[in-house]
C-alpha cells in the first residue's frame, strides 16, 4: 500500500465517520442522556461490531452479499426494524419529575450491558458499515502484497477516526446535558431522537445495496 493510498483512506474514512448517523447518535443520546462513561459503552459495542466486519471482509464478505443480495436485504430490515425498536422505546422512555426544591430530571438508568448490546446491534444492522466493510474497505487492500499488515494498518486508521468522532459526538452529547435538568426539555429529547431513529429506520428500510 503507498502512502498516497492511506491518506485517501484517511480522507475518505473521516468524511464517512463524520457523517451523522445511527452510531453517532446512539452515542450523542448515551452522553446526554447517562454521562459519557455510559457513552464509552456504547461506544464500544459500536466498534467490536465494525472491527468484527472489518475482519468478516477480509475473509470475502463483499463477494458474498455480491452472490446473495438476499443476506443484505436481511440484514438491512433486521436493522430498520431494531432502530424503529430503539425509536419507540426512546420516544415513550419515561422522565422522572425533580424531586420540589430540585430543577434537574432525571432519565431511567441503563446498565453497561444494555448500553453495549445497543451499540452493536445499531453498528452491526447499519447497511452504511455494512457496505463501508463490505465493498469500500477492501479496494485499499493491494491483493499483490502482503495482506496482513495492510489490513493491520487500514484497521487501525480507522478505530482511530472513528473513535476519534465518537468522542466528539459524546462531548456534544455532554453539553446538551446541561439543558435536560428540565423534565419538560428531557421529554422533548426523548421525543426528537426517537423519531430521528425512526427515521432512520424508514431510510434504512428503502436502502438498497
Amino acid at each position: 500500500m503507498s502512502l498516497s493510498t492511506w491518506w485517501l483512506f484517511v480522507a475518505m474514512t473521516f468524511v464517512v465517520s463524520a457523517t451523522p448517523g445511527p452510531n453517532m447518535l446512539l452515542v450523542m443520546s448515551s452522553s446526554a442522556r447517562h454521562g459519557v462513561r455510559s457513552a464509552v459503552v456504547t461506544m464500544a459495542g459500536c466498534m467490536t461490531a465494525l472491527l468484527a466486519m472489518m475482519s468478516i471482509s477480509a475473509a470475502g464478505l463483499g463477494a458474498l452479499l455480491h452472490a446473495f443480495p438476499t443476506v443484505f436485504d436481511a440484514l438491512r430490515l433486521a436493522g430498520a426494524a431494531y432502530l424503529a425498536y430503539l425509536g419507540i422505546k426512546c420516544w415513550r422512555s419515561p422522565v422522572t419529575e425533580p424531586v420540589p426544591g430540585s430543577t434537574s430530571a432525571s432519565a431511567p438508568t441503563a446498565t453497561s450491558g444494555a448500553l453495549y448490546r445497543q451499540g452493536f446491534l445499531v453498528a452491526a444492522s447499519n447497511p452504511k458499515a455494512i457496505l463501508f466493510a463490505a465493498a469500500f474497505f477492501p479496494q485499499f487492500i493491494n491483493p499483490m502484497s502482503a495482506k496482513l499488515p495492510q489490513f493491520a494498518i487500514l484497521l487501525s486508521t480507522f478505530s482511530v477516526i472513528e473513535v476519534s468522532w465518537y468522542f466528539v459526538y459524546a462531548a456534544s452529547g455532554k453539553q446538551l446535558s446541561v439543558y435536560l435538568q428540565r423534565a419538560t426539555v428531557m421529554k422533548a429529547f426523548n421525543r426528537l431522537t426517537g423519531g430521528v431513529f425512526v427515521g432512520f429506520a424508514a431510510l434504512m428500510a428503502m436502502a438498497r445495496e
